[in-house]
């Protein structure tokens, strides 16, 4: 009876985002502003390092292949938004709402997104180093593809979450809460701190053994051969 209750489990899955931009016009407006109301643009090839953009909204829109070096965009909005091929070091995201978002090919290092929302989002493909999402709540993101090196997800809210076919490395989860996470489809799950926070995850057979000496270190077990 136990076997078969276990066999019925299932993991809720993450609702995607549907992304389906109008016909954008293409931006020429030079620098981002604060609380800056951008919609219907598509802005692309161009250098937003350093631009401030704090509390914008970005509605119906599309960044592509743009360099987001410093660029500060706290408190803004992204809703149906389209980020493809960004890239940029030390990016300030914190306290971002996500909404219906797709961000594809991604190179980002040391981007803040503490405190932000995630609703219906699609990581796709890329790379991010050393990503901030401390105190931030996820719900119905998909991670895909992309490499995650050192994340911080610490005392961040994770509720129907999944990791496919990407590589976690060293990941942070200390105080997490986590509902319906499918880590099953990561090719590679490395938990540096906070393995305790998996009870509210899935994980596969083979993710069980690979994550044993911390899953031992965490309950002072010792093992002797």
């Amino acid at each position: 009876m136990a076997r078969n209750e276990r066999a019925k489990v299932k993991v809720a899955q993450a609702r995607r985002p549907e992304v389906r931009l109008p016909e954008l016009v293409v931006w020429g407006g030079g620098g981002l502003e604060p609380d800056g109301d951008y919609d219907g643009l598509e802005f692309a090839d161009l250098d937003l390092g350093a631009e401030d953009g704090t509390g914008a909204r970005f509605m119906d829109c599309a960044l592509r292949r743009c360099a987001l070096d410093g660029a500060r965009l706290p408190k803004a909005r992204f809703l149906d938004a389209v980020l493809e091929g960004v890239r940029g070091v030390g990016t300030d995201l914190s306290g971002v709402t996500l909404r219906d978002v797709e961000l594809v090919e991604a190179r980002l290092g040391g981007v803040q997104l503490h405190g932000a929302v995630l609703e219906r989002v699609l990581v796709r493909g890329g790379k991010i180093d050393y990503l901030n999402l401390r105190a931030a709540r996820l719900r119905d993101v998909v991670f895909e593809g992309c490499v995650l090196v050192e994340p911080d997800f610490g005392v961040a809210v994770l509720e129907r979450v999944e990791f496919r076919d990407c590589v976690v490395r060293g990941a942070d989860l200390t105080g997490a809460r986590l509902a319906d996470v499918d880590l099953r489809g990561a090719v590679e799950l490395g938990i540096a701190r906070g393995v305790e926070a998996l009870a509210g995850a899935v994980i596969s057979p083979g993710q069980l053994f690979e994550l044993a000496p911390v899953l031992a270190a965490h309950l002072g077990l010792r093992v002797v051969g």
